[in-house]
């Protein structure tokens, strides 16, 4: 067995996050140092919305970013297969185990009669988690499975005492078993959850060394108490700070582009973006800013990560970007570099089609499909026709946008139809100030091809701002906006 064994295991439910590379990034070059190896997994057990599209995404931008992994789905290795979806034969066995070890159980409550157990425990002033007290009988579980009621299985926790984490950066977090539910481990599609398969796959491919985001710390109690239910010895686990907005909140797609395709689609270095994510809680023996991705595993050390919450700044990585294409790359590079990002075949590929149809000479493709090629188009408040509901019909499409799991015409299309009816406008109005925020422009090609070439976090971006030079929505409209957002069919 390697010494150093670390892994990335992102799910394929939507863009690449930039949270996914920062994680990966730190991984790797742990792993690097110690002459290790890095392994990519997929955990796809969320079979309703995981995609191969999204699967393909990630490993893209995961590539395009620099980094390379020595086992995964697709290079193979000695402990596949890498996805989750195709394992599930293997959780099986250890499900078989825990229930006869009585440290798993079947549950077969609906969801009114859990919520119903919830709103008692917290009557009683007690965590609202699920705990063991639903554990039926053997001989009535056996009338239940032959009756054949749908179920889920959920492990055993105690109600008393304390677990105690070793975190390699936060020295021991105790957490009282009281505050720990009593977590499903097999769906009742017969998929396990990410606790179950988590746990299995990081022993069973010999991770050494478990480097994730804070947020999983909570489930922590939960992945050593499987550890011991199956006699296994557990990894070191290492909780790196969540990224933050400038605003300190959670990084998230709501607030900023947070996909990695958005920033290759605004034509920002690969190196650059490393570097920038390298210094996330992370920082140089000698405190410069720049760096590339070797200078960084050469002086890396996990000790030095800070847990105050690294604020991801757009504009510093606009200032981190500029310096790396001053300096790395001369003039004809810098010309391969463009032409690759704006003018490879793939991209142009995509929008001649519905420009040359337009033109009459070659000179008139850039004022027509220029903002293809820009980061945001130029834009003010007087470029749309104003009306009282113009900025929530803008952030009920944004979030319309943001639920899609295919970004292409006919998805986009459906999306806009259905909000025209529910707001009960024509779609012609509904797609007009989009045309605007997409395009900048009062002639151009079809927004939804457009949107479909620009891809799902530049067009929701342009979208955003939009919105904001709109003027925006108050915290008070906001919540009522999502209100009366929350009541639309979610089909």
């Amino acid at each position: 067995m390697t010494s150093v064994r670390t892994r990335i295991a992102p799910s394929p439910t939507g863009d690449p996050h930039v949270g996914t590379a920062y994680i990966a990034l730190f991984n790797y070059c742990f792993t690097q140092q110690h002459g290790g190896e890095f392994i990519l997994r997929i955990e796809d057990t969320d079979q309703a919305r995981s995609t191969q599209a999204s699967e393909d995404a990630i490993l893209n931008a995961l590539r395009w970013s620099g980094l390379t992994w020595s086992e995964g789905p697709d290079v193979g290795g000695q402990f596949g297969p890498y996805r989750q979806s195709e394992r599930k034969a293997i959780y099986s066995t250890y499900i078989d185990q825990l229930l006869a070890d009585n440290h798993a159980f079947y549950c077969f409550r609906t969801p009114d009669e859990l919520e119903a157990i919830r709103e008692a425990r917290k009557a009683k002033g007690l965590n609202p988690g699920i705990k063991g007290d639903l554990a039926l009988p053997d001989d009535e579980v056996k009338r239940r499975l032959d009756a054949n009621e749908p179920y889920v299985i959920r492990m055993h926790v105690p109600d008393e005492g304390v677990c105690v984490i070793q975190d390699e950066l936060r020295g021991e977090i105790e957490v009282e078993w009281s505050q720990v539910d009593c977590q499903i481990l097999l769906k009742s599609d017969g998929m396990p959850t990410y606790h179950l398969a988590s746990v299995v796959d990081d022993h069973l491919m010999e991770i050494s060394h478990v480097i994730r985001g804070e947020e999983w710390i909570s489930s922590t109690p939960k992945h050593i108490l499987l550890y011991q239910y199956l006699d296994w010895t557990p990894p070191t686990f290492c909780h790196m700070p969540l990224l933050r907005n400038p605003d300190k909140s959670k990084l998230s797609k709501r607030k900023n582009p947070t996909s990695i395709g958005y920033y290759q689609r605004m034509g920002f270095m690969p190196e650059a973006l490393v570097n920038y994510l390298g210094r996330m809680g992370w920082s140089m023996p000698d405190e410069r800013e720049k760096f590339s991705l070797d200078e960084m595993i050469a002086a890396f050390d996990i000790s030095r990560v800070s847990l105050g919450g690294p604020v991801f700044d757009v504009e510093k990585l606009e200032w981190l970007n500029g310096v790396w294409l001053r300096e790395n790359l001369d003039a004809q590079q810098f010309i391969q570099a463009f032409c690759e990002w704006g003018l490879n075949r793939d991209y142009l590929g995509a929008a001649i089609p519905h420009v040359q149809s337009r033109v009459n000479t070659f000179s008139d493709v850039v004022p027509l499909a220029g903002f293809l090629l820009s980061g945001a188009p130029d834009i003010s408040a007087d470029d749309f026709a104003q009306s009282d509901d113009l900025v929530k019909q803008l952030q009920f499409t944004l979030w319309r946008f943001d639920a899609l799991r295919e970004w292409n015409k006919a998805s986009l299309l459906e999306a806009c139809q259905f909000l025209a009816e529910q707001l009960d406008v024509k779609l012609k109005a509904l797609l007009a100030p989009l045309f605007i925020a997409i395009t900048g422009k009062s002639n151009s090609i079809s927004v939804l091809d457009s949107m479909e070439i620009l891809g799902s976090d530049m067009s929701r971006a342009r979208i955003r701002q939009a919105i904001e030079v709109l003027g925006g929505l108050s915290k008070k409209q906001l919540k009522k906006v999502e209100k009366a957002y929350r009541v639309l069919p979610s089909e």
